[in-house]
């Protein structure tokens, strides 16, 4: 029985062996694979392949994708590793313009860059130029015009403070259609009314309203005028109700006494 113990023992001796050498490649085999692998990643980041070599803008109006990669600092002789995505970002939301970047990193060497800007709104008229106002109520004394815009509508006598805000918010409540066919709004506060406005349409009416609830009530402006005579000019009041006075006349025309309408 003993002398069977050792033989069978030495019969394991052989195995025992083969089994550690085994382990002992695969070993040398992984060390070896992951030296060259660190060999092969450092020698991409030192070789010009580590570098931008496409670089893609989109949803950019105010800015030129020149000036776009002018902010970031990105170019084709950037290191791939180099592009911090979220400080890339950050450069970018600081611009009045922009609300909002996202910066993806493809790679061998690939770069998107997708813009959201804050939506122009209106121009405030400030002699003798005429400045952009955006969605957030900024106006951008950086976008001036020479030229009346034709894109937005002109306001006149306001200032940035509450008023402003609270119009823009109510224009962006309209549909396109409807900002698209107001020329002018002047601020003209009085007594009574802290918040009226006057408006001057492309289409040659005036309409008298006031800041608060303003969209609401603007909304109907196309309703109102299918019950007009067209060549028939005047003012439309929106402040309390809906009626109709033709300039020069002394009268007024009611139209959607209705509020129920509303």
């Amino acid at each position: 029985m003993e002398q069977g113990k050792i033989v069978d023992l030495e019969d394991r001796i052989p195995k025992l062996k083969q089994q550690r050498r085994k382990k002992a490649n695969r070993r040398l085999i992984l060390l070896l694979s992951l030296f060259f692998s660190l060999i092969a990643v450092i020698a991409y980041i030192q070789s010009p392949l580590s570098r931008v070599k496409h670089i893609t803008v989109t949803g950019n109006e105010f800015y030129s994708s020149e000036e776009i990669l002018r902010k970031t600092g990105i170019s084709q002789q950037t290191n791939m590793w180099k592009v911090k995505k979220t400080e890339v970002a950050a450069k970018l939301e600081s611009l009045p313009e922009i609300k909002k970047a996202t910066i993806q990193v493809k790679w061998p060497n690939s770069v998107f860059i997708r813009i959201q800007e804050h939506k122009r709104v209106a121009y405030l008229k400030n002699d003798p130029f005429y400045y952009l106002i955006l969605d957030n109520g900024k106006v951008l004394g950086s976008r001036k015009l020479t030229n009346p815009p034709v894109n937005a509508p002109i306001l006149m006598n306001f200032k940035e403070g509450a008023e402003l805000n609270e119009l823009v918010a109510e224009l962006q409540k309209l549909p396109e259609q409807i900002t698209n066919s107001i020329s002018e709004i002047h601020y003209t506060p009085h007594k009574t009314d802290r918040d009226h406005i006057s408006l001057f349409m492309n289409d040659g009416f005036e309409v008298s309203a006031t800041i608060r609830g303003f969209a609401d009530k603007m909304k109907h402006y196309p309703s109102i005028m299918s019950q007009l005579d067209p060549n028939k000019k005047g003012i439309i009041d929106l402040e309390v109700g809906s009626f109709f006075k033709a300039f020069g006349s002394e009268g007024n025309a009611n139209v959607e006494k209705n509020q129920a309408k509303r």
